[in-house]
């Protein structure tokens, strides 16, 4: 096509205007646009990753407890054997008592320690972001390092908490903390209220930041004190967090180990096992594999049906 450029009357200058010529092959999108390649691409290093460290060694698991596995020997199928040995161990039955007793307690002090510092935290006064900071400590410092600094705390010679009952006229006698079942599991429930505690705090605080003020404002308004603010306002939206934060705490605390190997090994007379401990003990110390994977195993259904009935409670909330 040959256009004309506007100039004098006495020439006249026509270019040709070259159009693109259609293309006769339709272009291919590249490999990584098509949606289904691009996922598979990305999603293909979790996969691995979950395979080689979640799948492998769960099978790997279930496998050992149904065999007579032991350091040095194959060992042969057995069935349910390990965890009727199991499940027939006094031992064994005072490990699962002590770990539902742990998390149950724990659960309901983080939960109620955690609300009441979050809702401190929630409001205004002078120093608010370093008491934030600060009570992240806890939690940031490892768990050996901070058992043993209990453990030291409740030792039965240089106990400085006894030492401070004594000089204040609240005990006549040394408390047995480590040295007792009973004092050494609620020291062990002590511990773990105190590192999971601002885990609950932080989330907690997070939940109340994201409540309108206006409808605390509007409840104030209409006569009720804080307590009823806190009841019919704060807490049924703070519902879904609190039970996230809870299904957490009760799959971490229930196969909880570090704490109680370092604070008390399961002593004294085995008295403060819990599931994992008693697990480690019978498959590693003594070389039993089968039979410590059994025990293992052991806290696969009920925290399933834990989780499961909280995720259902939680659906119902959300289609409330």
């Amino acid at each position: 096509m040959k256009k004309p450029i506007a100039g004098g009357s006495a020439t006249r200058v026509e270019v040709a205007v070259a159009r693109p010529q259609a293309s006769s092959r339709p272009q291919r999108p590249g490999l990584l646009e098509n949606e289904r390649v691009l996922a598979g691409v990305l999603l293909t290093p979790t996969v691995v990753l979950l395979g080689m460290f979640i799948a492998y060694p769960f099978v790997m698991g279930v496998w050992l407890a149904l065999s007579s596995t032991s350091v040095g020997n194959p060992g042969q199928f057995v069935g349910l054997k390990n965890f009727v040995k199991a499940w027939n161990d006094s031992i064994f039955r005072t490990a699962f008592w002590n770990t539902c007793w742990y998390t149950g307690w724990a659960t309901i002090f983080k939960l109620s320690l955690g609300m009441w510092l979050a809702i401190l935290l929630n409001r205004n006064f002078r120093g608010k972001r370093l008491v934030r900071a600060s009570m992240l400590l806890p939690f940031i410092i490892p768990t050996v390092l901070s058992t043993f600094a209990w453990r030291w705390m409740f030792d039965p010679t240089f106990s400085v908490l006894n030492w401070l009952l004594y000089r204040g006229g609240f005990i006549v006698n040394k408390l047995p903390f480590l040295s007792d079942g009973t004092y050494g599991l609620w020291c062990a429930i002590a511990v773990n209220t105190w590192r999971g505690m601002p885990f609950f705090a932080i989330s907690l605080l997070a939940g109340l930041q994201t409540i309108n003020p206006d409808l605390h404002e509007a409840a104030s308004l209409d006569g009720a004190n804080a307590w009823h603010r806190f009841w019919h306002v704060t807490w049924p939206l703070l519902k879904p967090v609190t039970l996230v934060v809870v299904v957490f705490s009760i799959i971490q605390t229930f196969s909880d180990f570090q704490l109680i190997y370092v604070l008390t090994g399961g002593g004294p007379a085995n008295s403060t096992h819990l599931i994992a401990t008693y697990a480690y003990q019978i498959g590693v110390a003594t070389g039993l594999l089968g039979e410590g994977a059994a025990i293992s195993l052991f806290m696969l259904p009920v925290l399933f049906v834990v989780v499961w009935l909280q995720l259902r409670y939680l659906r119902r909330l959300e289609g409330a």
